[in-house]
């Protein structure tokens, strides 16, 4: 059976009521058995788990060999440039702490393959008791300009370490508290926040000049539509608290 990221979504929350049932992780070696309550390992799981989920549901998919990039499932392994999703998990008491994906490796993706843009992110809010009772508190279909924003001193929230930069770290896209960065509204802003990024790094200055210049060239062939993006200073004060 073929389905798409929404699909996926509705068939978790409608039929399988996600939201209101509860697992265990139970590990056993020899002839000791337990059950695993060290929350930092619930979503690798929960990624396995899904597989096996649609493996039960007669889902059709093909795996993403590359691990370091998104998707992790094309759910139309016909075609691997669409139905594209990237399953994410965190620890619902806490703020999302998971990498989007590794900033120089995404800013070169997105140009040779332009779809990458359109990968649904299906993110689970999860909760482990004292008794490693795991339950999900929240679940979330988004893009990725959806979950990310800016941060102070760059255009897009990253992962830098003594000046270089390493991941792109999502925001806190469910909360709409006072001093709360906004996400970004679009993808061409999103894409204007990457380009000024790019232009930031020292790693990837050198190709600043023609980073938006050949990322909307790629876009154009794929899709045959020319996006109009803005210069990041033209909407920087949109994502200011």
């Amino acid at each position: 059976m073929k389905v798409n990221a929404l699909k996926v979504f509705e068939k978790l929350l409608d039929e399988d009521k996600l939201l209101e049932i509860e697992g265990q992780i139970k590990f056993f070696l020899g002839d000791v058995d337990i059950i695993v309550k060290q929350k930092d390992v619930v979503g690798n799981i929960i990624q396995e788990w899904l597989q096996g989920w649609m493996d039960k549901r007669g889902i059709k998919y093909a795996l993403n060999d590359n691990t370091q990039m998104p998707p992790d499932f094309f759910l139309n392994p016909d075609d691997k440039t669409s139905d594209l999703l990237e399953v994410k998990a965190f620890n619902r008491s806490a703020s999302p702490g998971f990498d989007i994906a590794d900033f120089r490796m995404y800013e070169e993706e997105i140009i040779e393959k332009p779809y990458m843009l359109n990968v649904d992110y299906l993110i689970f809010g999860y909760d482990m008791s004292d008794d490693g009772i795991v339950t999900i508190k929240d679940l979330w279909l988004k893009k990725v300009w959806e979950i990310t924003r800016r941060m102070d001193g760059w255009s897009i929230n990253l992962q830098v370490k003594q000046g270089v930069v390493h991941k792109i770290r999502p925001g806190v896209w469910y909360s709409d508290r006072p001093g709360n960065i906004p996400m970004f509204k679009s993808m061409e802003d999103f894409i204007a926040a990457i380009e000024e990024a790019v232009y930031q790094s020292p790693k990837t200055h050198e190709s600043a000049a023609t980073w938006k210049k050949n990322f909307i060239e790629s876009y154009r062939k794929f899709y045959g539509v020319k996006l109009d993006i803005p210069r990041w200073q033209e909407i920087a004060s949109k994502y200011e608290v």
